[in-house]
């Protein structure tokens, strides 16, 4: 077992550095609420190209990501090319780490996370700017296979539960845990005909990894809250939220700040299981 952090997470000191590379590209994920990109609009991170998240990460029919050679093109399409590092931060914060996880598990290993995104950035005295960059020349890209290890589906989260050795965490707001909603707070109670949790799943709401800025905590006080839910590295671990944005910052922490590396996303979440006819449900 690997231990410690990857190199996954830069800090705003390492973007400034790589301001004029080439080869690194900046993009800020518009989430929830973010259809008309209004805070790209109103100021973002110097350099950044903004991306509608199912725009870029979601086949345009079905729910799932896009295939390899849909994938390549999109990214060609952006000058993204096999060798380009790309940097995420997202509005909400959850939505930019969603980013990095479907480019790893859609195969594209240079992916990495502008920790506290727009937040720790304003926080250290750095500017924002309402310009949009110039489109880049498209290039080749060439397809790559998908990381399957890193998703785990319905059928193998059913065939989990109570099975010694495994940890289902559950990265919602305590309302949602707790079964008093379904939709995040702040929003439409919304997103599946069920209320409740998976069964034997233990809450960790993602915010409780992050501190004012919406950077990470230090590694000591990370390892200390999901060691308390009994995620300790020789487990297997599951996460989920409801549509998995919230439960791609539980995976980073583990896989890439605490060095986990049996961590698995169940991405269908709790608007798939939720709305699941003949699954267990807890409250």
């Amino acid at each position: 077992m690997a231990s410690g952090r990857s190199n996954a997470l830069v800090d705003p000191a390492w973007l400034h550095r790589h301001r004029n590379d080439p080869q690194v590209k900046l993009v800020e994920v518009a989430g929830m609420n973010q259809d008309q990109m209004q805070a790209y609009r109103a100021g973002h991170v110097p350099g950044a190209l903004c991306w509608k998240w199912k725009e870029m990460l979601w086949d345009p029919y079905k729910r799932d990501f896009p295939a390899p050679k849909d994938f390549a093109q999109r990214l060609g399409a952006a000058g993204i090319g096999n060798d380009t590092t790309v940097v995420f931060y997202g509005e909400g914060v959850q939505f930019g780490i969603y980013a990095w996880w479907a480019f790893r598990y859609c195969g594209h290993e240079k992916a990495v996370v502008l920790d506290g995104a727009r937040y720790r950035w304003v926080a250290e005295g750095r500017p924002l700017v309402t310009n949009v960059p110039r489109p880049a020349a498209p290039v080749k890209y060439q397809p790559a296979a998908r990381s399957e290890r890193m998703r785990i589906r319905r059928d193998q989260v059913l065939a989990a539960l109570g099975r010694k050795g495994k940890v289902i965490l559950d990265g919602r707001s305590p309302e949602e845990y707790s079964g008093e909603r379904v939709g995040g707070p702040g929003g439409p109670d919304v997103g599946a005909l069920r209320y409740g949790r998976i069964p034997g799943a233990k809450h960790l709401y993602f915010e409780d990894l992050l501190d004012a800025n919406k950077a990470f905590k230090p590694a000591p006080e990370l390892r200390k809250l999901v060691k308390a839910r009994g995620a300790t590295p020789d487990k297997e671990i599951i996460t989920y939220c409801r549509m998995s944005h919230r439960a791609t910052v539980l995976y980073f922490t583990l896989t890439q700040l605490l060095g986990y590396r049996k961590v698995q996303l169940y991405d269908g979440s709790w608007t798939e299981w939720g709305n699941l006819v003949g699954v267990p449900v807890e409250r």
